[in-house]
């Protein structure tokens, strides 16, 4: 009889979840998931019900010799990593300088009036990003040193619907060469007992 080895406390459900922003490029990421992050870090509040989305976009060409119909070799040609989110707090002014390529002190109320002009020429606004998603004791951090958002969505004003910033942030090798950094605090995975 096969011995199928099952843990639940190696699963993940996303229950809970956050996000940050710092203006500074290789702005320090905090210790751990359950570290509140320090005042250099802008959280971008609410995110949708939909969560975050860890996206893998990766091209490879193969190499199948004359005579053969399997490749014998495969080159990654290219390796994308995206986020995905929805932020509703579109009133918070970190939110409105990341959907806007705004400074966040260009964004201060004048006479209760916030008031800005969007560019027909916009530039790269690369940020760093922390993201931490929380399920009980299980916690994932995603530091993100370089990145910003590359594709943005419509935003709907409607009676029955909540008003949200769809956001895809792409993130970028940093001088390391490395695009996103993980600092999981995940339960041990038992020893495998055999069948």
């Amino acid at each position: 009889m096969v011995n199928i080895t099952r843990a639940a406390d190696l699963t993940q459900v996303g229950a809970n979840g956050g996000g940050w922003v710092a203006t500074t490029l290789g702005t320090a990421a905090p210790a751990t998931p359950l570290t509140q992050p320090s005042a250099s870090w802008l959280p971008i509040g609410a995110i949708s019900d939909d969560g975050l989305v860890q996206g893998f976009d990766e091209e490879s060409q193969e190499y199948t010799p004359w005579g053969f119909t399997s490749p014998i070799r495969t080159q990654i040609t290219k390796s994308l990593r995206t986020f995905k989110l929805t932020a509703w707090e579109t009133s918070r002014t970190t939110v409105q300088s990341l959907q806007y390529r705004i400074p966040v002190d260009d964004l201060d109320p004048v006479g209760g009036v916030t008031t800005f002009a969007e560019t027909a020429s916009p530039v790269p606004d690369r940020r760093t990003f922390w993201f931490v998603v929380l399920d009980g004791t299980t916690s994932r951090g995603f530091y993100v040193p370089e990145a910003e958002i590359s594709d943005r969505s419509d935003v709907t004003h409607k009676q029955d619907q909540m008003a949200g910033f769809e956001w895809t942030i792409t993130a970028y090798p940093d001088a390391a060469g490395n695009t996103v950094y993980h600092a999981d605090m995940v339960p041990a995975t038992p020893a495998y007992t055999g069948s």
